[in-house]
């Protein structure tokens, strides 16, 4: 009998000892879901997918170069011997900067001038010559090429002497002195820049969803924090009909200098072109992209899970992008958060608009 009382008390400690290991085991694997739970969950902020009024102005930055900019070379080899060249002058078209060395040069028209004229009387004489039958056609067809060729070199003498006469080839101001008096130049050697910046240019790169809005013609307002208030008002002149390998198309804008707030080469401007609106279209945040404009994707709240979703869109403005397809109206995009989501996980959501 105490063998049997021993043995039951035995199992009955064992049973006991077993039930106490498996509530233990149990609340150890509460706690351990409880804790996985809370680490699974993203805080994120959300915001809705809305529909909005097309962007109708572009609104771009670039900066003013001159209307034209050319680099003014010698054409002719020598000592330069008078020159008018200072930075920030005004010049007219054809105004004279220089003159290098030109004695001999003259002389070489002097000389040729006379040898054209020998040549000339030369071959008006062979001329009634042969008229009366005392020279040859032969002689009369040399007296003709001698003369023609004096009336070549002439003109060749004249022009290596305007080469050493240096001129501006366009109205212009000053940028650029390169050489002083008395210096010794060959045909090539920079003299000075001059610029003309009676118009401006506004080179700009505008993004291929941008630039198809855009076309010829179209009117631009220019502002600059240089003059506070002031506007300035140009045209688009120029769009080219091929990108750069990040899809950006270079577009120039023509405008007019202001003689009351004169404007230079280098400033940075704001240009605002009005585009017919496309009407309303739905419209996200560009901090809810994933990836980029051409692989798209955005994380949507589904039933508090954050799911991968594949879009189209195209640019809008600087703080939004237009939704071609794959959102609809209302739906909730994260816009903050994504690093630490992946499809499916769940999240809290802290704010949304």
């Amino acid at each position: 009998m105490k063998k049997v009382i021993t043995l039951i008390v035995i199992i009955v400690l064992v049973v006991l000892a077993g039930m106490r290991l498996k509530s233990n085991h149990d609340k150890i694997n509460s706690k351990k879901q409880t804790n996985s739970g809370i680490s699974s969950v993203v805080t994120v902020n959300v915001t809705s997918v809305k529909r909005m009024e097309s962007p109708h102005t572009l609104n771009l930055v670039g900066t003013l170069n001159p209307n034209t900019e050319i680099n003014i070379a010698a054409e002719a080899q020598g000592q330069i011997t008078s020159l008018n060249v200072e930075l920030g002058q005004a010049k007219g078209k054809g105004c004279v900067l220089g003159t290098i060395d030109n004695k001999l040069k003259r002389l070489a028209v002097q000389s040729a001038k006379i040898s054209e004229a020998r040549l000339k009387r030369d071959l008006q004489r062979y001329e009634n010559l042969y008229k009366g039958g005392s020279a040859t056609e032969q002689q009369l067809d040399d007296a003709r090429i001698s003369y023609e060729n004096a009336k070549i070199q002439l003109e060749q003498a004249k022009k290596q002497l305007a080469d050493a006469t240096i001129t501006a080839p366009i109205s212009g101001v000053i940028a650029l002195k390169q050489v002083e008096r008395g210096a010794f130049v060959n045909i090539g050697t920079p003299i000075a820049t001059i610029v003309d910046i009676s118009k401006l240019k506004i080179k700009l790169n505008v993004s291929e969803g941008n630039v198809y809005k855009l076309k010829v013609g179209d009117k631009a307002q220019i502002t600059t924090d240089v003059y506070p208030g002031a506007t300035f008002y140009g045209r688009i002149t120029f769009i080219s009909a091929k990108g750069d390998e990040t899809h950006n198309y270079q577009v120039e804008i023509v405008i007019p200098n202001n003689a009351k707030h004169a404007l230079k080469a280098g400033t940075f401007v704001n240009a605002s072109v009005d585009i017919p609106s496309n009407g309303s279209a739905l419209f996200i945040p560009r901090e809810a992209l994933q990836g980029s404009i051409q692989d798209a994707k955005v994380y949507v709240v589904e039933n508090g899970i954050a799911k991968l979703k594949q879009i189209v869109v195209t640019s809008g403005d600087d703080k939004n992008l237009q939704v071609v397809s794959g959102l609809n109206e209302g739906e909730q995009v994260v816009v903050t958060g994504q690093i630490n989501l992946t499809d499916g996980k769940a999240i809290k959501i802290v704010s949304s608009n």
